[in-house]
């Protein structure tokens, strides 16, 4: 199911059409374009180039791998996101490589790699679904994650499901119009929440 953005101004296709969808068809993705996506990821910025990110993924061809990374969502994500043929993970390193000191942009970068996923899903054709409903210790304990790595954020991927298969609550949710707050309430000028002239009168 494609739900354009209702942008006020023209923005590429690509951030047009990315949204995140609960429903999932039972499609999965070839091993080819699930490493398109992790490339996608591998050449977003980060601060000194230090790539804090790292994914833990798992798809419905190994129900155990699956299952352990289901088992980490909360009870209200495993509901919509066991419908989706893959799930990852995205772990990000707290401290730089290069001197041991607390990196201070690791989830900041950990987004970045994790947009570009995204957007390069929608190129492919797919959707990806963040959730920040997952349990991070459970994470920590169920793949080992050593000690210096945070886990960040969880993801559903695969391609657009029907909202029909999807029950109360969240099959209006998948239909329900895109929302945004207006360029007014986010760009600044002069002084904190007063509107830019580029966005506003």
């Amino acid at each position: 199911m494609r739900k354009p953005a209702p942008a006020g101004h023209a923005i590429h296709e690509l951030l047009a059409n990315r949204w995140s969808p609960r429903a999932f068809s039972t499609r999965l993705p070839s091993k080819e374009t699930l490493a398109t996506l992790f490339e996608a990821a591998r050449w977003a910025p980060s601060a000194y180039n230090e790539q804090p990110w790292r994914f833990i993924v798992a798809t419905k061809e190994d129900p155990e791998a699956y299952g352990k990374v289901l088992a980490c969502l909360v009870e209200a994500n495993q509901a919509w996101a066991a419908s989706a043929p893959v799930l990852a993970i995205l772990v990000t390193k707290k401290t730089f490589t290069r001197n041991g000191k607390a990196n201070g942009y690791a989830a900041h970068d950990g987004g970045l790699a994790l947009e570009n996923l995204m957007l390069q899903a929608v190129a492919e054709g797919m959707f990806a679904h963040a959730m920040s409903g997952f349990d991070p210790d459970r994470v920590r304990e169920t793949f080992d994650v050593p000690d210096d790595y945070s886990p960040t954020t969880a993801l559903a991927l695969g391609y657009g499901g029907d909202p029909e298969q999807l029950e109360g609550d969240y099959r209006a949710m998948e239909v329900a119009p895109r929302e945004r707050l207006p360029l007014t309430e986010l760009v600044f000028s002069g002084t904190w929440g007063r509107t830019s002239p580029l966005v506003g009168d």
